[in-house]
Parts: structure tokens; sequence; C-alpha cells
């Protein structure tokens, strides 16, 4: 008799997992995903009331969460935050400061470079090393953007520091590989959440979203939750050092 291959599993019972950035939008849904699939989820962010809030929602559906406020920024507490390792990480937390080039004044360059690629820099580091001290292999996810792989009108300093993480996962996935670490990035297109709004709402902006994403609407948080849940799990043994486009075929142009 013919032996059928096996889909590999989903399930993450019986791990750790850590997201930042997790009291909302992207971050929550990304927290919900791997609850949801079996892993006790530790939820970061700074936000303690808006954080403990979402913690107490899992809760109530069954799922196994805790909260920990975490400043990101502070390297000092991210390593603290690695005394038990984590068999997954995800790491939402970002920033963005929108204007012309000529016009970016350098505290907010600092300031999303210092978020989006220095904090996201060590928040790896401090997990692998974690992972590699208690011999576990794992995975660690990034949510970055699109513009990882394209330019946007008023994106430079936002594009410049999304270039930069998908560049260092590949780095990283080439480094801990072998001892099996994996590490990629997840690249949504605009995703409709409470901080989106304002885009959304603006006519002009709609228009060039609308056009430049090839499917018929903008992205929903759920577009992200299943693609997160594939990375953490064995279904995605066997990638790392990529990412995944969920952006409607923006790049596809």
């Amino acid at each position: 008799m013919i032996a059928l291959p096996r889909t590999p599993s989903f399930d993450l019972r019986g791990k750790r997992a850590l997201v930042t950035g997790a009291s909302s939008g992207i971050g929550l849904g990304c927290a919900v995903a791997l609850a949801q699939a079996g892993a006790h989820v530790v939820c970061a962010a700074r936000r303690v009331e808006v954080l403990q809030d979402a913690v107490t929602a899992m809760q109530g559906q069954g799922w196994s969460a805790d909260a920990l406020v975490l400043d990101q920024t502070d390297v000092g507490a991210v390593a603290d935050a690695f005394a038990d390792p984590f068999e997954v990480v995800v790491n939402s937390a970002g920033l963005a400061r929108h204007s012309a080039a000529v016009d970016t004044a350098p505290e907010d360059y600092d300031a999303v470079m210092n978020v989006n690629v220095r904090a996201a820099y060590f928040l790896s580091s401090h997990a692998a090393k974690s992972m590699m001290g208690a011999g576990l292999s794992g995975s660690i996810i990034h949510i970055s953007s699109q513009m990882g792989h394209v330019g946007g009108v008023d994106r430079a300093v936002y594009c410049a520091s999304k270039h930069a993480v998908e560049g260092m996962v590949k780095a990283m996935a080439i480094e801990w590989g072998k001892m099996g670490i994996r590490i990629n990035t997840v690249c949504p297109t605009f995703i409709r959440t409470p901080l989106t709004e304002p885009t959304f709402s603006d006519p002009e902006r709609l228009a060039w979203i609308m056009d430049k994403i090839k499917l018929p609407r903008v992205g929903e948080v759920s577009d992200i939750m299943g693609a997160v849940q594939f990375l953490a799990s064995d279904a995605s043994a066997m990638v790392t050092g990529t990412s995944m486009l969920i952006d409607g075929g923006w790049t596809a142009d």
C-alpha cells in the first residue's frame, strides 16, 4: 500500500510564545492566533491598562495568556524578559513617522530606527541566545511591511527601517539555522486597525492604496493571523530567512 504524506501540525500546545506590541491591532491578532493554536502567550506592550484588558479578554476565551509591561527599546528589560526561554517570539512593535525625505527631522529618524531596527535586532539576539542556552529550536517572527520590499512617497525613513529588518533577518537565519532556530518576516500591506483609520478615511490616500492592491479590498488583522500561526508551527519547519508578503499583490508589479 502506498505511504501517504501527512500534513505537518499547526498545533502549538506546550509552546511558550512572546508577542510584543500585543495590546491592540496586528500584535493582538498575532497573540490570539498563537493562543488559539494552544500556546501559552506572554503579551508584551507599554500601555498597561490596554494590555491587561486584552489579556483578560483572551483568558475569558479559555486561552493561556499573561501580560508583560515592556518597553522594547530598553535592551536590559528585553534581556530580562528572556530569563525563561520562548519557543516562539513575534515582534509586532513598530513606529512610523512619515514625511518627505528632505523634511525628515533627525529626531524622527532616530525614533523610527530605534524601534524598528535597533529594538528588533536585540529582541532577536536575546531570543535566540535564550533558545540556544536551553537547547531549544524555535521560531522568531517579525511583523515587517511590504515597504521592506518597495518604496513609498513620504516613507523614506520607514522604508529604510523595514529594508534593514529584511536584511537583518537573512543574516540571522544563516547564523542560527544549524541550531534549529528559524527567523522570518511577515510583510503586510495596509491593514485596517484603529491606528490606520485616518489613512483609510482620506479619499486620496485610499485611492492610492486601492490602486496598488490588486485584490478588491484592504487588509484586515485576520489576514495576518494565519501566516503567523504557520510560521510559528512545525508546518513551516523548512522556512527561514525569508518574508511572507500579505500584500494583496502590491509588490507584484
